[in-house]
């Protein structure tokens, strides 16, 4: 159908605005952790606060303030969990992953790779991208837990690397 009534046109463009404004304060207000890279909980907040927006925008059947009692408590969640995270460890390693050495200085470690399902290739294409041309020039590559990978350059020192501590993988 290409058009229904001017009624439920008018609805979407008040409900949309009203929507679309109260989640963008709701976001100011919750801080620049749910605007940062995603963890995997993050994800599901922000995937969850999209298609909320999107059911109150296209559905007769949920009322505006349903829709901001869902976008309030999918933010307090994720600040629930975040404030937890901080305060206590083992918390914070129940809901996050730890990051995870990939490649340490110069050596591919297969088996992480394989765990983590990255390819020498995108192992490689970081490396570029810090312009390392070399593997043996780095130090160490590590998976971090939003996903994106870190190159550590490596200082031409045989010492351990401190930014390591905490990864899988980190005793090499």
């Amino acid at each position: 159908m290409f058009f229904d009534s001017w009624f439920g046109l008018l609805r979407v463009l008040v409900v949309g605005t009203l929507a679309y404004v109260a989640l963008v304060v709701l976001l100011r207000v919750s801080g620049k952790r749910t605007l940062a890279k995603l963890n995997a909980f993050d994800l599901i907040v922000t995937v969850a606060l999209g298609s909320t927006l999107a059911t109150v925008l296209l559905s007769k059947s949920v009322a505006l303030v349903e829709g901001l009692a869902a976008f309030v408590l999918l933010s307090g969640l994720q600040y629930l969990v975040a404030w937890l995270s901080v305060r206590s460890p083992r918390f914070s390693d129940l809901v996050k992953s730890e990051p995870t050495l990939l490649l340490h200085r110069g050596s591919f470690l297969d088996g992480a790779m394989r765990a983590q399902r990255v390819t020498r290739a995108e192992v490689i294409a970081a490396l570029r991208s810090s312009g390392i041309a070399e593997p043996g020039q780095a130090a160490a590559v590590v998976l971090e837990t939003d996903g994106s990978l870190s190159v550590i350059p490596d200082p031409g020192q045989a010492g351990p690397i401190g930014t390591l501590e905490g990864t899988a993988g980190e005793g090499r």
